[in-house]
């Protein structure tokens, strides 16, 4: 049977278009009910009658039909393993598709559970089921309607396939079909038609065995809040927003919330350089972190600047209703940013207040319940681990279990007349400070994909024993007998890369780089490869790896380990002893690895003469030309940037830092460095030239001007000039800052210009000009990832279009779609920048653990002064952090300390902290008295406290028990102002 749908549109030029679809309708649709003998009957997906729930609302056996509201709002309540035999309608699921990608995605895993028993029936295919759209009703009342229509026949139908006699004499209830909708239009329609109908929270509140379930419903409102005044103005409607900003009233832009500042905020609109500045909790209006905002320009007599003040919310309990003394308390904070602000009117920004959201980027919190001053009170305050977020008001039952645990709680309004928004617990992670329980907060908090692969994703891996057959050999070049060797950190299973080196009859070298080959594994388009481009990179945290690819690929089939054959994609290149390239030649290979080392296994074969076997050979030529290769990049521009890196010494059963001490480097780090730089470049000028449109590149832009300040006036006050005009003049500046009596100088002030640089990007070639592909770090005129395709997706992108161009493989349509790789690489450069977060945090957690119950006095250097605050770095630990030189009135720093009579000066010009006659300027030594302050259980610090130079009633007193050295040193003398004058 067919029916005819036919609409019109209107066209770009004003025509009327007619559009007629010809809709087929089907008798022979089944409805899943195993109490039904009449359809034809799926049997792997089925209602059952095995799980009947206790419900007082509904006291018979029931199947639910849930309405698309439901599903949006209520998702965390269906995902819990407590509502089976739920109908899932394809109008309902088209709708959540349509509407929400991420509720569509885990709606979907919960159809396909089987355990869960939803069941998805085509009721716009079904001929007693399909609505047509009537005259002048909107789209989603015929929604609506086609979900009553499929309810009433659902219902009809199971109590038709039910014989009474049966019901008799098995003493059982009749199952019937309800309707659960959150819409009391559709709900009155619903009780019009005769059909069993309620709400999510009525019903959840009727599951007596289920109480808990409550604290997970999504709410709108609360009842203590109905009557409360307006806290904030009224948003615009989106009518008024797009009409607004296609007047260019209005401008949009992602909102980025203050760390320091709860009161202070700010827009990134294109086109402004800096952000438009958001000041007190009235303009701010509702907005969170990340959410795409409406903004109104302030005049310019009302602009103001960045505070530059720490201004933390003082406790709200979840019973507070709004009274004039916090308005005032909240006005007088205002006074203090604007004041902070004015002080430095020749900064000012512009400044604006938020009118509307145009989409809001709510996710799921961690963080911790508010102790509440109410005893028995189902209402909270959430306080988000992250200091951006808002705080949030939630109802549970079970305060009490969940004190001093990680839960998860997400967002479901902020009304006007609420201080916060409204949200609902999720579900608890695990006790605070639980290691496993705080790696699942960074991986959370930074949005990293961690959840095990699907069965759909590992059905697409080999089946194992895999065995390379004699048709790969054939269509591979056979490298097997070569003296192949990898290079890598202790403990590393996902060898990416191995080298070789020989010598050629003409005296030559012959040089090759062998890439793992991801791409043989993963094939375009199918579910693993959708994963591995979705989590963009493996992400690493300390004594852990999410992986990119199933461990039978990254640990395994993929990674290069000695002695095993394995598929390779190999760079290689005919190079003179100058490390001149002669010819180069890229083909897919099977190698096998003669050993696999570790940069410190593969040093000791360099320097050991005695050793003359053609690993170490190789190793030694390839380390002659990487010197060479390096000293070019050099010579060409290319920066030696620094960054203080942690290595820590991990308990294999508890999993905590046994020791931290900073990274060492050696010559055979950089000898890997070399070749791989090598073989991106040349693969990156191979694929622009051959895909001209939809080459994946990455390309590191110039830092504006402004970025150096920091770093030129700490490098002029120690009498130094750096000169950035270009990334050469810049190269040769910081060779030139070394001091003879402080050899860490020249890597700080390298961390101090790591700081200044800008963030390095995936982009397509076809979207911008050649002189813009530039990478300023590498002075690279082009370059791409090559080396990396078992951690990074990019790499897999490259690989393909690499063999596409050698005819290894074929290309498809994807591959060569300039729009869809765009979308590929911002999701890959978010990615990326997300693991470089998670993998700090990491860092930070693990150092937190190591202080933890410890004192230590250590050396360590002035990095740049702050307007209150000294930057320190501790050389051997790698690490660095902030000595407060004055506390707040609440005492922020944790420590007590009487600072009547200590005053510390900042002065402006010359970047530098007085205090009597002591003078402190970057890079002047210290030691500082490293310890945990514990005091805020969500966000541990690590404290640093002045012990030298000894400023009376400010530094601590040295360690009793220092050696004897030290305790007959006499004491720290003042400087004189020939010491302290400057060049």
């Amino acid at each position: 049977m067919q029916t005819l749908r036919e609409f019109t549109r209107k066209t770009k030029r004003g025509n009327i278009l007619k559009i007629v679809r010809e809709h087929y309708l089907r008798d022979d649709i089944g409805c899943g009910s195993e109490l039904c003998r009449n359809c034809f009957q799926n049997e792997v997906y089925q209602l059952t009658s095995q799980h009947e729930i206790q419900c007082s609302l509904f006291k018979f056996p029931h199947y639910i039909v849930v309405d698309t509201n439901v599903v949006l709002d209520q998702i965390d309540v269906l995902e819990e393993d407590v509502l089976r035999n739920v109908i899932v309608l394809t109008t309902v699921l088209n709708e959540v598709k349509h509407k929400s990608s991420s509720i569509y995605k885990r709606f979907n895993e919960l159809v396909h559970d089987r355990t869960r028993h939803f069941y998805v029936f085509v009721n716009e295919h079904h001929k007693d089921t399909y609505a047509d759209r009537e005259p002048d009703e909107t789209a989603n009342d015929r929604n609506d309607r086609a979900i009553r229509i499929a309810t009433k026949w659902y219902d009809d139908h199971i109590r038709a396939s039910q014989s009474s006699k049966d019901l008799e004499r098995t003493g059982k209830t009749a199952t019937r079909v309800i309707l659960l909708t959150d819409d009391a239009g559709n709900r009155a329609k619903a009780e019009a038609d005769g059909i069993l109908v309620a709400s999510a929270a009525e019903y959840v509140k009727s599951l007596e065995d289920f109480p808990l379930l409550m604290d997970k419903l999504s709410h709108k409102s609360f009842d203590s809040e109905k009557q409360a005044l307006p806290q904030y103005p009224p948003h615009l409607s989106m009518k008024e927003l797009l009409e607004g900003l296609r007047q260019k009233k209005l401008l949009q832009g992602a909102f980025q919330a203050s760390r320091e500042n709860y009161l202070e905020g700010s827009v990134n609109v294109e086109s402004f350089e800096k952000g438009i500045l958001i000041q007190g909790r009235e303009a701010l209006n509702r907005a969170v972190d990340g959410d795409l905002v409406a903004v109104e320009l302030l005049p310019e007599s009302e602009w103001s600047a960045p505070s530059e003040i720490v201004l933390e919310e003082n406790n709200v309990y979840a019973d507070d209703v709004p009274s004039e003394e916090r308005a005032e308390q909240e006005k007088d904070m205002l006074q203090q940013v604007q004041a902070a602000s004015a002080a430095s009117a020749e900064e000012r920004s512009p400044t604006g207040r938020i009118v509307g959201i145009v989409r809001r980027k709510w996710r799921q919190y961690c963080g911790i319940l508010q102790p509440s001053l109410i005893e028995d009170t189902s209402r909270h305050i959430f306080v988000p681990a992250d200091r951006k977020i808002p705080r949030i008001r939630i109802e549970t039952r079970q305060a009490a279990k969940l004190q001093n645990q990680r839960i998860i709680v997400t967002i479901d309004t902020w009304p006007r007349n609420s201080r916060y928004p409204h949200g609902h617990f999720v579900r608890s992670l695990g006790p605070l400070g639980d290691m496993a329980t705080e790696n699942e907060v960074i991986l959370l908090e930074h949005d990293v994909p961690h959840c095990k692969f699907s069965e759909e994703v590992l059905s697409f891996l080999p089946k194992m024993p895999w065995t390379i057959k004699a048709e790969d050999y054939a269509k591979r070049v056979d490298l097997r007998d070569l003296y192949i060797c990898s290079v890598d950190p202790p403990g590393c299973t996902d060898i990416d890369d191995a080298l070789h080196c020989r010598q050629l009859p003409n005296g030559n070298l012959e040089v090759g780089v062998h890439i793992a080959d991801v791409s043989h594994f993963i094939r375009p388009g199918n579910a693993l490869d959708k994963e591995a481009a979705a989590r963009g990179t493996t992400v690493y945290l300390v004594g852990k790896r999410i992986d990119m690819v199933p461990e039978l690929l990254s640990s395994n089939l993929c990674s290069l380990v000695g002695g095993v054959e394995r598929f390779a994609f190999s760079c290689v290149w005919e190079v003179d002893h100058d490390a001149n390239v002669i010819s180069k030649r890229f083909h897919k290979s099977v190698i096998k690895s003669k050993r696999a080392m570790t940069y410190e296994e593969a040093q000791v074969l360099i320097d050991d003469p005695a050793d003359q076997g053609e690993i170490a050979k190789s190793l030694r030529n390839l380390n002659k030309l990487a010197k060479i290769l390096k000293k070019r990049r050099m010579d060409n521009g290319a920066l030696v940037l620094a960054s203080p890196e942690i290595r820590f010494q991990v308990d294999s059963e508890t999993h905590e830092p046994l020791e931290v001490e900073a990274k060492q480097m050696r010559e055979t780090n950089s000898m890997v460095e070399e070749f791989m730089l090598l073989a991106n470049i040349t693969v990156a000028e191979h694929i622009a030239a051959e895909f001209t449109e939809c080459a994946v590149l990455r390309r590191h832009p110039r830092p504006p001007p402004t970025n150096f300040d920091p770093l030129v006036k700490a490098a002029r006050y120690q009498g130094y000039q750096v000169d950035i005009e270009s990334g050469l003049e810049l190269a040769h500046s910081l060779d030139k800052c070394v001091k003879e009596d402080n050899p860490y100088f020249n890597t700080m002030i390298r961390i101090l210009t790591t700081r200044c640089m800008m963030q390095a990007v995936y982009f397509i070639s076809g979207s911008l000009q050649k002189e813009e592909y530039f990478h300023y770090g590498l002075a690279a005129p082009i370059y791409t990832h090559f080396t990396s395709p078992i951690r990074r997706y990019s790499d897999i992108m490259v690989h393909r279009l690499l063999a596409a161009s050698i005819g290894a493989d074929s290309t498809y349509a994807q591959l060569l779609e300039r729009k869809s790789n765009e979308e590929l690489c911002h999701n890959l450069n978010y990615r990326h920048k997300m693991a470089q977060y998670a993998g700090r945090a990491s860092v930070a957690l693990n150092t937190h653990l190591f202080f933890r119950g410890k004192e230590e006095d250590e050396e360590g250097y002035v990095l740049f002064v702050r307007k209150n605050a000294l930057q320190v770095l501790i050389p051997k630990y790698g690490l660095e952090g902030t000595l407060y030189l004055k506390s707040d009135k609440d005492g922020k720093d944790g420590l007590e300390r009487t600072k009547a009579q200590i005053i510390f000066t900042f002065n402006e010009e010359d970047h530098t902290q007085r205090c009597g006659n002591f003078v402190f300027h970057s890079f002047d030594p210290v030691t500082v008295r490293l310890s945990l302050d514990s005091s805020n259980v969500q966000h541990e610090k690590l404290v640093f406290r002045l012990v030298k130079p000894y400023i009376k009633g400010f530094s601590v007193e040295p360690k009793a028990g220092a050696d004897d050295k030290e305790s007959q040193a006499p004491p720290p003398t003042k400087k004189s102002k020939k010491d302290k004058k400057k060049k």
